[in-house]
Parts: C-alpha cells; structure tokens; sequence
C-alpha cells in the first residue's frame, strides 16, 4: 500500500477515463485525487518534507574549493582562444590579403631563388648602359671586334669598337683596358655585351607577347563563356583549330612571312607568338567563367538590372583571373624561350642583335669543337636557362598562394 505522507511511495496510474494530455499529462492517484503532477506534488507534498530534501540534495553537491573564475586574469583558455600576435607596419599598409600573399610568396626557398634571379636580372637589365656602356648608334647591336670568323676565349683583348671603361671595371677585373670577360662568338661578337643587353630584349619580348596573349585569351574566352550558345560553339571550334597547329613551327611560318613585310626586327616573331599563344588562357578563362555566372551574387546582378559588360569585367573576370594569372607567370619563361628558338633558327632579329638565341646560333657551327669553344654555348645556354627557371619558381609560388588547396601547407 501507497504511503501518502511519502511522496516516494505515491504509485499513480493511468487514467482510464482519457489519455494523457501531450502538455499537462493527467494522472489519478490512490485517494481519487486527479490533476496535474504539479498540483499532486503540492497536495501531498508538506512544505518541511520539501525543505528536507532540498537539504539533502545540498548537502550532496560538490563544496566549492576557494577558487575563484576570472575571466580577466590569466586563464588558459582565454589565452590559447586570443592571439596576442601584434600587427606589422607592412601588413597595416598592404592589408591582411596583400600580406598574406607576400608572406606566402617568399615562404619557401625555392620562391626565394626565383625572385632573386628575376631581381638580378632587372637590375642587369636597368643598369645595362652602366655594366655594358653602348658602342654605336644603336645599342642592342653587339660591337664586333673584327671579322675573323674563330671565337676567342675568355680574357682575350679587344682591341676594335671598344666601349668606354666603366667605372666599375678596374676594381673588378684589374684591367686598364676592355678585354673580352666571356670571350667572342662567330664574327668576334662579344658574349658578354651581348648577353647583358639581351637581358632587356628578353624582358621586353616576354612581357609584350605575354601580356597581349593573356588579353586576347581573357577577352574571348570571359565572351563565349559569358554569353554560351552559337557564339561559344564558333569561338571554341576555332580555338580547338590553332591548338592543333604546332605553335613552334607556325610561330616560324609567320614570322618568316612577316619579316619581309615588316623588316628584320623583333615585331615578326613577337606577332606571330601572339598569333598563335593565345588559346590556352581562354580555354582556362571560360571553365572558370562558366561556374563563377552561377553564383548568386551573378544571379542578382542580373535580376538588378546590371549591363551583362558590367556584369562580365566588374564581377565575373576578376573572380575567375587568378588561374590565368599564375598561368601568365609560367609562361612568361616559355615565351623567351620560344623567342630564343626562334632567334637561333635565324628568324626575326636582324644579324648581331643582342639576343640571347642568336648568341647561341653563332656556335652552330663550332659544336664539333666544343671542348675548346666551350664558353659560346655555356655562358648564354646557363644565362637563359636561370632566366627561365627564375620565372618558373614564381609561378610556382604564386600557384600556391592562390590555390586555397594549396594554404597551409609548408614548403
């Protein structure tokens, strides 16, 4: 039997009049009494029953240890959830973004080495007058020293068409006079002038045909990605037509029919690698177009009102740009190298022009005796070869930095 002086006792049981009530459930108790479980409790419960148990529920709680919870103090979580990490004059002057991108381009050594060579050759580039002083009204034109067709060894002296001593060349050298440091190529071009000056044709040529390329490609891909349907079909099947021509060998064909046209220079090689260069970054440009005008931001641009130009250049291109641009970087080393090609089969550049390609056709006909003529194939083939790879470890970081895959990760 149920003790109703014992609230742990009290058996209820269900009602058999009605079901219970989702939210005020009803019980009936032994003595007929119906209600509430809350309104049982009060009927049954007295009130020193009910101090008695909130006694005893006390008195089994943990006591409390003396230690007090400062959230002002030191306290380890708080430490470990805020950085105390201070904020740099560089990064308050470029941002949090722009520094986050610089600290991750110089992060690994191998960017590191990348940017210094291209440092190094910018500066060789810039200060050419003063390293290598001109000789002639034209100072991309390597002086010859003579016309003997045998190339002289490093250290050989000059003695026709020599420059002004600068002043940097006693102290380093120890000579009065203008010798040939890197020695002479077929028809006694000096190696040394020629690679110095070739550094600014090296950066002209990649910077134009490079930057022409990538606006070409942006152009018409960000269009047929854009707007989609018969005009994407028409620019995509032309765009699959040049990547099936060999680029090299067209590069050639074109130049060497707009040389006629247009004269010995660097404008018929430059035209015709832009001619045909252009593809790739189209092709990248629209896959990342055509999911980025799926995005909602597109969506209400669009709903607003905007002009699809708008629309296209303000939102879409500057979202999708960044694969293309670490695109553009590697290439930069591809297009001088391709231009050397072009320069070493004879095509474009006028003779004795200060190009690294054409330094190295001067040694066609000296590979026989390599171990002697060693220097006209070494100092310009590892010239090149650092210029190119420079640019390759900074595409390479510059692909990192912007592949959010890529964050995180160390060198």
């Amino acid at each position: 039997m149920n003790d109703l002086n014992n609230p742990e006792l009290i058996d209820p049981v269900e009602d058999p009049n009605g079901p219970f009530d989702a939210l005020e459930p009803k019980v009936i108790y032994p003595d007929g009494v119906k209600g509430t479980l809350a309104d049982s409790i009060q009927h049954y419960v007295q009130p020193e029953v009910t101090e008695s148990v909130v006694e005893r529920i006390q008195s089994e709680l943990p006591k409390p240890t003396g230690e007090v919870f400062d959230p002002s103090g030191d306290n380890l979580t708080l430490t470990e959830a805020h950085s105390d990490r201070k904020i740099s004059r560089m990064e308050r002057w470029l941002g949090p973004e722009n520094f986050r991108i610089m600290k991750g381009l110089s992060k690994t050594w191998a960017s590191r080495i990348g940017f210094a060579l291209i440092v190094l050759f910018a500066l060789i580039a810039i200060f050419a007058p003063l390293i290598a002083p001109p000789v002639g009204s034209d100072p991309y034109m390597m002086p010859r020293d003579g016309f003997a067709s045998q190339p002289k060894g490093p250290g050989s002296p000059w003695t026709k068409n020599v420059p002004k001593i600068p002043f940097w060349y006693k102290t380093v050298t120890g000579n009065d006079k203008w010798v040939h440091l890197l020695g002479t190529a077929q028809g006694q071009y000096d190696i040394f002038y020629g690679i110095v000056w070739g550094t600014r044709t090296a950066f002209r040529t990649g910077f134009i045909v490079e930057m022409a390329t990538v606006l070409i490609g942006v152009i018409l891909g960000s269009i047929a990605a854009y707007y989609g349907g018969a005009l994407d079909n028409v620019l995509m099947r032309i765009v699959d037509v040049f990547m099936t021509l060999p680029y090299i060998m067209m590069a050639m064909i074109a130049a060497a029919v707009l040389t006629p046209k247009i004269g010995k220079s660097l404008l018929p090689a430059m035209i015709a690698m832009i001619a045909f260069g252009w593809m790739g970054y189209a092709r990248v440009i629209r896959s990342d177009i055509l999911s980025i005008k799926q995005r909602d931001y597109v969506m209400a641009a669009k709903v607003s009102g905007v002009k699809n130009s708008r629309i296209l250049f303000k939102h879409i291109i500057p979202n999708a740009i960044f694969p293309t641009l670490v695109l553009a970087t590697l290439g930069i080393g591809s297009v001088v190298l391709s231009f050397a090609a072009l320069s070493f089969l004879g095509i474009g550049t006028p003779l004795g022009y200060s190009d690294w390609g054409q330094i190295l056709a001067f040694a066609r006909n000296w590979i026989n005796n390599l171990d002697k003529y060693w220097f006209i194939v070494v100092f310009p083939g590892m010239t090149l070869t650092m210029f190119v790879m420079g640019w390759n470890l900074v595409g390479d970081a510059v692909r990192d930095v912007f592949d959010p895959r890529m964050r995180g990760r160390g060198a």
